[in-house]
């Protein structure tokens, strides 16, 4: 990895690039491509984005990216070969415990299948209550027309004749 650094840092300084203008062109931080030139591995949480690092500031140098990568590639094989199968157990257990406590909610969280039976409540008790609303109006509707009729009939029976005396 250290090889691969200095190979970087070397046609930068020859091209007269600072390391603040090519973190700007590249969108990565001063630090990130001091880091990579270093050959500092451990400063990055994810090997897989180093790799795209290295390639982007390859490609941006105008170096041979596609040589750098394999490089790389073989450096992460030849680091990677070194660990020892208790690493990687003790590694795989961290792994599980982290995904465990993941999967602990708090009481107080509400899934997303919980809401839709609360949706389709809510939408059956709003038709029933405009059922209901529409029904009542009807009934009062039918008893005002029924009402008016009575009264109406009863002033047709009703006859009242009036004489003019003179």
């Amino acid at each position: 990895m250290k090889e691969i650094g200095e190979k970087l840092q070397e046609a930068r300084v020859s091209m007269g690039i600072s390391i603040e203008e090519a973190a700007e062109d590249l969108k990565l931080k001063p630090s990130q491509l001091e880091n990579i030139e270093a050959g500092n591995r451990d400063a990055f949480k994810d090997i897989f984005y180093l790799k795209y690092f290295i390639r982007d500031y390859a490609k941006y140098l105008g170096l041979d990216y596609e040589e750098m990568v394999e490089d790389f590639n073989e450096f992460v094989f030849d680091y990677t070969s070194k660990i020892s199968l208790e690493d990687i157990k003790k590694a795989n257990k961290k792994s599980e415990k982290k995904q465990a406590k993941k999967k602990i909610s708090s009481p107080y969280t509400v899934e997303e299948k919980q809401k839709r039976p609360m949706l389709f409540f809510g939408i059956v008790s709003a038709l029933i209550l405009l059922i209901c609303i529409g029904i009542f109006i009807a009934i009062v509707a039918f008893k005002d027309k029924n009402g008016d009729n009575e009264v109406n009939d009863i002033n047709s029976k009703t006859e009242v004749s009036y004489e003019l005396v003179g």
